[in-house]
């Protein structure tokens, strides 16, 4: 019997338990890649495979999680070597009997330097090469190359039954910060995908609940929850959970439609025989799993985006952005933010730890601005050194404290002399980062937030930038901060930024402060480009001669841009607010709509 005509028929597919967690708690504790164990202990993953067949199991995956030559550090031909021992390994496990076995391929870690669909394909050719007929890819957080993938399976073999699982918090989002209700909506989409759910991360009462919140599909649900949540003794993860509960679980997964279960990290054959004898190959109880809706927002509650508002009535707007303190004196930034409020400017901007140093948190600042002194802000958050749960964590504390703008941006690297004491974290990008506050708009946040992001109008390749650009838009973008114009090719830049993304856009200026301050710039600061005229301009000047010529130069780029934007960024340098209120008055003079007056 094949596995379609297997699920057709109603039976339950009860799939093995985990074979990292167990393996490790088997074996040597200094031995790191359970895969490499194909080659050097395969003795130990054959008795694995065939205590999951005598607990009952009716598929087991192939140790291959990890086999791949990123996560091994080792050569493809290795990589080769690992596969088709385990594949060999697993069909001697379920030799003389009916399971399955599924071919297991897991997310390959991103290095950005080569063609990932490619290095997919090539481990599916090797299962192929083998006569694999099931894939399973597990443990995904994004569902990047998995249709192209399955697409070049199906055409190789048109047979091939492949299900694919997405590994959630209980909160429902992946650690890439997407939404898991969409990921698994996308594989239902797909019609290369035959089977589509949820594994790791998450225990099985979490995933239940998960389960009866998704909308019903034709394709067989596949749940594969941990055993439960872990703990750490001696650096070594155990999972004190008990098989009975979990087989208990498992049980209510059948019951709400759930047709394809088995275990993932911390579950052994102990977890498997006790679901096996709970569920009793029962056929599906296929009752209408419940759509999953947005929390009700009431309207009567909800404190409209001035900024938002301002911009849709076709008024211009002005940011000013102003760094948060090294330390914790904040005499300074509070007093330009009043200055500042003074001249009614719209938003106050805050970069969050620019050039990856410490200063006092953005979001933080942002709060005591709108609690103190009813300023609107716009805090930056970088996807360096936040993981999916602090930033989630995060945006709904400024949600809760009024704060409805926020920039994403991916955030500078830490400089390369303090790598050796900082380390750097990045979960994610801007675009998915976007993504995900704006999924929380949709599913969670009783007032959305105004997602803003970055646009570089010095790129070389700016046709690149827009490309980039309309993939921020199409994640959530929902307005830019352009680098400082200080060009007539950024200028004309932004022009086309216009004319092709059809977003709002604030133009940035940068007052230049000096000759050197220029070639600095010029030379060391990535993003920004000063023209060559305007740096000549500042030779020989002193400082009243340079701060003059900084605000008509400003001005003048303002002007330049005027048609193309939709309001201003302007930074402040070197703490000169003083500078920065010049130039918005000079502009309120001249009559330019600027503020809500």
């Amino acid at each position: 019997m094949n596995i379609r005509t297997y699920l057709q028929q109603g039976h339950i597919l009860i799939f093995d338990g985990a074979m990292g967690t167990y393996f490790a708690s088997l074996s040597d504790p200094s031995f790191t890649h359970c895969e490499l164990a194909n080659l050097t202990d395969p003795d130990l993953i054959l008795s694995i495979h065939e205590a999951y067949v005598k607990a009952g199991a009716q598929a087991i995956k192939t140790n291959t999680f990890a086999a791949n030559r990123f996560s091994l550090e080792c050569s493809k031909a290795q990589v080769q070597k690992v596969i088709e021992s385990a594949y060999r390994l697993a069909h001697q496990a379920v030799n003389g009997t009916s399971v399955f076995i599924f071919a297991n391929i897991g997310p390959i870690p991103e290095t950005g330097q080569v063609d990932m669909k490619k290095e997919y394909c090539e481990i599916a050719d090797l299962f192929l090469s083998l006569g694999a007929k099931n894939f399973l890819f597990e443990t995904f957080s994004e569902a990047n190359y998995l249709q192209d993938v399955a697409a070049y399976i199906k055409e190789k073999n048109p047979n091939a039954f492949i299900l694919v699982e997405f590994a959630v918090a209980p909160d429902g989002y992946s650690r890439q910060g997407e939404l898991g209700t969409n990921l698994y909506e996308t594989m239902n989409a797909c019609s290369w995908i035959d089977g589509v759910g949820f594994n790791c991360v998450s225990g099985p009462s979490h995933l239940l609940r998960y389960v009866k919140q998704l909308k019903k599909s034709t394709k067989p649900l596949c749940i594969m929850p941990n055993a439960g949540y872990p703990t750490v003794v001696n650096q070594r993860t155990y999972f004190d959970s008990d098989p009975k509960y979990f087989a208990k679980q498992m049980k209510q997964m059948v019951e709400a439609g759930v047709q394809i279960i088995g275990g993932c990290c911390g579950t052994t054959p102990e977890f498997i025989a006790e679901t096996v004898k709970e569920v009793q190959m029962q056929l599906p109880q296929m009752e209408i799993l419940h759509s999953i809706f947005p929390l009700p927002k009431d309207a009567a509650t909800q404190n409209l985006n001035p900024v938002l508002q301002k911009l849709k009535s076709g008024q211009k707007i002005i940011a000013v952005e102003v760094d948060p303190p090294l330390d914790a004196n904040i005499d300074f930034f509070m007093e330009s933010a009043k200055r500042l409020s003074a001249l009614k400017v719209d938003l106050i901007t805050i970069a969050d730890c620019p050039i990856a140093r410490a200063r006092v948190d953005s979001s933080i600042l942002a709060c005591k601005l709108k609690r103190e002194l009813g300023i609107e802000s716009l805090p930056h958050m970088t996807c360096r050194d936040r993981n999916i749960n602090a930033t989630k964590a995060l945006l709904l504390g400024l949600s809760i404290e009024g704060i409805q703008n926020v920039l994403v941006v991916t955030g500078d690297p830490v400089p390369t002399a303090e790598r050796n004491e900082v380390k750097s974290v990045f979960n994610f990008n801007s675009s998915v980062l976007a993504s995900f506050i704006q999924s929380l708009n949709d599913t969670v946040l009783p007032q959305p937030f105004l997602v803003y992001g970055a646009l570089n109008i010095n790129a070389k390749h700016f046709h690149l930038e827009i490309k980039r650009a309309q993939t921020k838009i199409k994640h959530g973008i929902q307005a830019f901060l352009t680098q400082p114009a200080l060009s007539e090719t950024a200028v004309e830049n932004v022009k086309t930024a216009k004319e092709v993304l059809g977003v709002p856009i604030l133009g940035g200026i940068l007052p230049i402060v000096s000759h050197r301050n220029a070639c600095f710039m010029n030379n060391e600061i990535s993003g920004i480009t000063v023209s060559e005229e305007i740096v000549k301009k500042y030779v020989g000047l002193d400082r009243e001669a340079a701060e003059q010529l900084a605000i008509e130069i400003s001005l003048e780029m303002i002007e330049k841009m005027a048609l193309y934007v939709d309001g201003y960024y302007l930074i402040t340098p070197f703490k000169r607010i003083g500078l920065i209120t010049e130039i918005i008055s000079r502009i309120q003079k001249k009559g330019q709509t600027f503020s809500n007056q």
